[in-house]
Order: structure tokens, then C-alpha cells, then sequence
């Protein structure tokens, strides 16, 4: 079985199972002095061979990408007892599909990109929220545009594995390793 797609099947279920932001995952990258730096992205898509989150590129994480590919992520659904932790190369994806994963954004979301460098230092609140109010305004019988600086990332996974909680901590393991032919399966101890 292909892991991406029993990710897809198991982010469904945790959807369906009503899972407090299902999507979020967590991401981790390597700085350009060798550290780690980890922080919660959502989860846009899952391709036949890929994971895709969006983001402004002028930010930390797109600078640590740039830097170096290598990312390790993980997606935690404790009332379902389940766990996915994945490490591959991330790459900045195509601008039509940063444009279309934009354009299925909500509103305020769309919004908020554009009044807002995320990461940037800021002396308050609010001149972002006035910067807000004016797009509002201003884009108010208009679709928002995806502002040229939104892009997608897609990460191809090498390893991914899966856990399920065992009640008596004998925790189910499969590890899923990418090979020159194809996926390799393991279990591994809790």
C-alpha cells in the first residue's frame, strides 16, 4: 500500500470523526546554523506521492527550505489514539497550485495574508488591524488576489510512519520507507 494515500485515509477519518483541526501538523526545519525549528502548519493536500501546506515565502520556514530541504513533520490525533510522523524534501510547488489552494481559502484568511507579514516585528495589533479594515473595504465586491509572495510547499516523504495507540502501550508501529522499488514496510517496537 502507498502510505501517502493511508495518510489521506486516516486525515478523512479524523475529519469525519470530528478531530479538533484535523490538519494541523507540525513542522520541522533545519536553520542555516544546523538547529531545528518546529512550528504547526495546516495541511492544504494529500497528492498520490506528496503533502502540501501553504505559507508567505518571505517567511522563516521558506528561508530554512531554501536553505535546506530536509523536513520532518508529524500529525497528532490523540482522541483517535493515532499518530503519523514523516521525514522527506520539501520544494516550493508550482504558482498555479499556490494560486488555487489561496483562491480555497476563507475569506478572512485571504484577507489577513495580505494585511499581514507573518513573522515581521510589529510594535502592536493595531495597525494590522486597521490595514485589515482598509482591505475590506476596499476588496469588498471583489475576490481577494493571491498576493505574488503566497506560495505552496510540497513535501515528498522517504520515511513514514504510522502509530496506534495500544491500550496496554503496546503501541502499533509501521514504518514505511521509500526504495528505488517502491515502499518498504516495518514493524517497529513501542
Amino acid at each position: 500500500m502507498n502510505p501517502v494515500q493511508l495518510l489521506a485515509c486516516w486525515l478523512k477519518e479524523a475529519r469525519e470523526a470530528e478531530v479538533p483541526a484535523p490538519a494541523a501538523m507540525t513542522l520541522a526545519t533545519v536553520g542555516s546554523d544546523g538547529a531545528p525549528s518546529a512550528r504547526v502548519v495546516s495541511l492544504k493536500r494529500v497528492e498520490d506521492d506528496a503533502l502540501v501546506f501553504t505559507t508567505g515565502l518571505w517567511t522563516r520556514k521558506v528561508g530554512e527550505l531554501r536553505n535546506d530541504h530536509r523536513v520532518a513533520a508529524a500529525l497528532h490525533w490523540s482522541t483517535l489514539g493515532r499518530q503519523v510522523r514523516i521525514e522527506g524534501r520539501a520544494e516550493i510547488a508550482n504558482r498555479e497550485l499556490a494560486e488555487e489552494l489561496f483562491a480555497a481559502r476563507p475569506r478572512s484568511h485571504q484577507l489577513q495574508t495580505h494585511a499581514s507579514q507573518q513573522g515581521e516585528v510589529i510594535d502592536d495589533l493595531a495597525s494590522l488591524r486597521a490595514r485589515l479594515e482598509a482591505l475590506q473595504t476596499e476588496l469588498a465586491d471583489r475576490p481577494v488576489p493571491c498576493p505574488e509572495d503566497w506560495g505552496a510547499v510540497r513535501i515528498t516523504p522517504d520515511v513514514i510512519e504510522f502509530w496506534t495507540e495500544g491500550a496496554d502501550r503496546l503501541h502499533d508501529r509501521l514504518s514505511y520507507v521509500a526504495g528505488t522499488e517502491g515502499w518498504r514496510c516495518s514493524h517497529l517496537a513501542p
